[in-house]
């Protein structure tokens, strides 16, 4: 499994809530389920501009609700060892604390990194940070980027609602579409010189299932860097 697939999935895949039962439900918890029980498995492919192509399984469960230093949020962790805490409110839902296995400790978010953020209808915005998962350098070391740029701002807007979602786990309706943009200056080569990279993700969440398909594209196009698109289908799910 690559170390670019699991820091992507551990940015685009959250979840988790803090509530009582006698508290009502979070905007978004219909579209990211957050109970205990769920279990998710996609297929990951990756296709890089070198024409290398790579297929990787990935399972989610969500385990509960679990505490932290300043209360409990629901845990959700995946096969790759990253476990996610997140909350919600009439706000939407958010993502607080992340470890990996590596992790002593949980690491918490300076800021909301909300998943899906109120009013669910097209048009609302928010941001929060990303990081180019996919674009490396040639030659340069390190050649991933993110290790020099691990914070970039990326837009997202829910772009349309009413959506129909075919799968490999079935088709689903009711869906939405959430899109982010971001951009990444950085020296493309001698010819070109600096230019603008852009960042683009694209999420399709549905009623009682959740996330069911991902879309992420780093293009480089350039002698100096190199990129791709990553993509996750679901493919089973309860």
């Amino acid at each position: 499994m690559s170390e670019v697939s699991l820091l992507l999935r551990a940015s685009v895949l959250l979840a988790g809530l803090a509530l009582s039962a006698c508290a009502p439900k979070p905007v978004g918890h219909d579209l990211f389920p957050l109970g205990k029980g769920h279990q998710w498995r996609y297929d990951v492919k990756t296709e890089w501009e070198n024409n290398v192509i790579e297929h990787e399984p990935l399972v989610l469960e969500t385990l509960g609700q679990s505490p932290l230093d300043d209360g409990p949020a629901w845990l959700r962790r995946s096969d790759s060892g990253i476990s996610y805490w997140l909350r919600g409110d009439e706000t939407g839902i958010y993502r607080v604390a992340t470890k990996s296995e590596l992790d002593a400790e949980p690491r918490y978010d300076k800021e909301r990194r909300y998943v899906l953020k109120a009013p669910l209808a097209a048009g609302s915005t928010w941001q929060s940070d990303t990081t180019a998962y996919l674009l490396q350098r040639r030659q340069e070391f390190p050649r991933e980027i993110r290790h020099t740029h691990p914070a970039v701002k990326m837009i997202y807007s829910i772009e349309a609602t009413g959506l129909v979602v075919d799968s490999r786990a079935g088709r689903f309706e009711g869906c939405i579409k959430v899109k982010g943009q971001a951009s990444l200056r950085l020296f493309a080569d001698p010819v070109v010189g600096w230019k603008d990279m852009t960042l683009t993700t694209q999420e399709w969440y549905c009623p009682g299932v959740g996330l069911v398909r991902l879309l992420r594209e780093e293009p480089a196009n350039s002698t100096f860097l190199t990129g791709g698109t990553l993509s996750m289908e679901l493919v089973e799910w309860k």
